[in-house]
């Protein structure tokens, strides 16, 4: 599986971040192909791999994705959900105006490398990870999650091997006011694994 957000990752300053989507829901993007996600009726289609679900807080799922060498078997789980303030928004984004209404939302998601070959050059489990608020997809935010702490670069990753874990973060771009925050993530080809944060 190709590294999707390297491109991406790279066109984007480190002192200034892009909002690549810049409406929540975002629909059909390329972004939402490039991380393989789908609406969640879709993904509720009988033509799906028989996995995916919504999970407890601290429950792990388990999932294979094509890596470069090989197939590797992943166990995953969603840590926590960091939610910022509308005034952190506006100061990642590069127009203020698109986080009118909106906060960061950083995900923080376990990897644990389970069986397959080790790698030597990055990794693509990240790619499944996406963050909806009140069921509605958020706009992600390249370049946004490398530095926050607790967060490794997954592009950074080159001896990866079995029984090894990393936490990679995404972050996202959600309503102000959302009750409901939920990580998803899904192995090729399968359905959605959930976690559901409330937000006080």
């Amino acid at each position: 599986m190709p590294h999707h957000k390297t491109a991406l990752r790279l066109a984007a300053p480190v002192a200034v971040l892009a909002l690549a989507l810049t409406a929540c829901g975002g629909g059909d993007d390329a972004d939402a192909d490039a991380k393989g996600s789908s609406s969640p009726e879709a993904s509720a289609s009988p033509s799906q791999a028989a996995s995916g679900g919504d999970l407890a807080t601290g429950e792990s799922a388990t999932g294979k994705v094509a890596e470069d060498p090989g197939e590797v078997t992943y166990e995953v789980v969603a840590q926590k959900v960091d939610v910022g303030t509308e005034a952190e928004a506006a100061k990642a984004v590069a127009d203020a105006a698109d986080a009118k209404g909106k906060v960061l939302a950083t995900a923080h998601v376990k990897y644990t490398h389970k069986s397959g070959p080790a790698l030597t050059d990055g990794s693509s489990v990240h790619d499944g990870t996406t963050v909806f608020a009140d069921g509605r997809r958020g706009g992600v935010l390249i370049g946004a999650s490398e530095d926050a702490a607790g967060c490794e670069d997954p592009y950074d990753v080159d001896n990866w091997k079995q029984g090894e874990s990393h936490v990679f973060c995404e972050t996202y771009v959600i309503p102000a006011g959302a009750t409901s925050v939920e990580v998803h993530w899904e192995e090729e080809d399968g359905g959605p694994y959930v976690w559901k944060f409330l937000q006080k």
